[in-house]
């Protein structure tokens, strides 16, 4: 296990993760704000009462607040961070100011608007993949039969109770074609107590063996548990050489990437919501500085890769479509565009309430939950 990181790593590393990514998120807000002529009254990085700040000759107030775990840009004709339509100052703004409020800005623009802080995010994860795939280079498999060749078994091992045999070759897992050791793991990880359908390859025949994972739980070097899937097989050999790519083909893999982390993510929230995987797994800022510290003490490649995964993250969780969220807006736009006309004042209130206040219990929920599994409680 590797030493754990001194106190001062998780600070500047949970610092470094999500305060150049919240930044940067509302920046997204911000410019294209900017670019349809959207005043901003407020540009806030954290929440609650303002610990400094100043205004600058357009009127907007820069402030750093004292809940360090989220940002805003109120703009003009918001009634509060959320963004809910101040009906009252909206029926009360000037012709003149109208062309710089949010609310009066046609559909397309506000959607615009509010998607930029996760794609801003999206951006600067494919930008961190892009420059690994670059600099480091794609891992490329070398000696491909060994790695999907079966070497070896796990002492309980769901692979060799169904007949799979030492020598056989993995083909295919669920009808997808294997390339190397990796996606067999990709395959099966996450997906603890499911059923495959496994072909191999047993001297030119093909066999087909419906293999069901075990569910096994795992630590990393710093302790930190997670349940995965096993079939318990072991490869011949696993080795990758790397190579290096060009701008337009590191993007290419950066996006396939990003592509399959998401996936994971949508798999995961899945798993959670249907009771597949234990909702201990989720976390919450205290777990973020956890693991930002942890990957801090690994050195900068390690902790580039974890600010692209939570940039990802964040990206995910604001595209979720709770109102409050810039998911939750954007669905709101959607219904709009539908129905030709918005969602009622008193229906859009009503949501955003109740959106915030979700987001406030889960807040609660992830945090006693980051607290329980923290060493001093014994976990």
């Amino acid at each position: 296990m590797a030493d754990t990181p001194s106190f001062w790593m998780y600070v500047v590393g949970f610092l470094l993760v999500l305060g150049p990514l919240i930044t940067i998120h509302e920046f997204g807000h911000y410019l294209m704000g900017r670019l349809f002529g959207v005043h901003a009254d407020a540009f806030s990085i954290g929440f609650g009462k303002e610990v400094a700040g100043w205004t600058d000759r357009r009127g907007t107030r820069w402030k750093l607040s004292a809940l360090p775990l989220g940002g805003y840009v109120q703009f003009r004709g918001d009634m509060n961070p959320a963004s809910i339509p101040d009906e009252d100052g909206l029926a009360a703004i000037s012709e003149s100011e109208r062309a710089g409020a949010f609310h009066f800005k046609p559909l397309w623009q506000r959607a615009l608007i509010v998607f930029a802080g996760p794609a801003t995010n999206v951006l600067v994860a494919l930008a961190i993949f892009a420059a690994f795939f670059m600099v480091v280079g794609k891992p490329v498999p070398v000696e491909t039969d060994s790695q999907l060749t079966v070497a070896g078994f796990a002492e309980e091992s769901a692979a060799r109770s169904v007949g799979i045999e030492i020598g056989d070759r993995i083909v295919s897992i669920d009808g997808e074609p294997m390339h190397d050791f990796r996606d067999i793991q990709d395959a099966v990880m996450l997906y603890p107590g499911r059923t495959f359908d496994i072909v191999v390859d047993r001297g030119g025949r093909r066999l087909d063996f419906e293999v069901t994972a075990q569910a096994h739980e795992v630590e990393d070097n710093f302790g930190n548990a997670s349940t995965i899937g096993l079939i318990g097989i072991a490869p011949a050999a696993v080795e990758f050489e790397f190579a290096r790519q060009g701008p337009i083909g590191a993007l290419g893999l950066a996006v396939d990437h990003s592509i399959d982390i998401a996936r994971m993510m949508v798999t995961g929230v899945g798993q959670i919501l249907s009771g597949d995987r234990s909702v201990r797994e989720l976390g919450g800022p205290i777990k973020i500085a956890k693991y930002s510290g942890e990957q801090f003490s690994l050195g900068p490649l390690a902790f580039i890769n974890f600010i692209a995964l939570i940039s990802l993250n964040l990206a995910f969780i604001n595209l979720l479509p709770i109102p409050a969220l810039d998911g939750g807006h954007l669905a709101f736009y959607a219904a709009e565009a539908i129905r030709r006309k918005p969602v009622g004042r008193r229906g859009q209130e009503l949501a955003f309430r109740t959106g915030i206040a979700l987001v406030l219990a889960l807040m609660v929920f992830v945090t006693i939950n980051d607290l329980v599994s923290l060493p001093i409680f014994g976990s």
